[in-house]
């Protein structure tokens, strides 16, 4: 994997989220009621890049954010 891409993802899902009025903590609280098991640690590392994320990961920050794909993914 390329560090780069999996930190500016991570960037990506931290503005997403401060957009929401969301701390790390509330999104893995819904994380974790949607059976998704992470922790804020884990959303911690997966902003700034240290923790690879799954696609299922992936798929449930887009609904709980009400995003889409690309403004995840945008690595422009």
């Amino acid at each position: 994997m390329n560090i780069e891409i999996e930190k500016r993802v991570g960037k990506n899902i931290r503005i997403l989220r401060e957009k929401a009025g969301m701390t790390q903590e509330q999104l893995a609280t819904k994380l974790q009621l949607s059976g998704c098991d992470i922790t804020r640690s884990a959303v911690a590392k997966i902003e700034v890049g240290q923790r690879h994320l799954y696609p299922d990961e992936v798929i449930l920050i887009k609904n709980i954010l009400s995003t889409d794909f690309d403004s995840i993914f945008d690595i422009e």
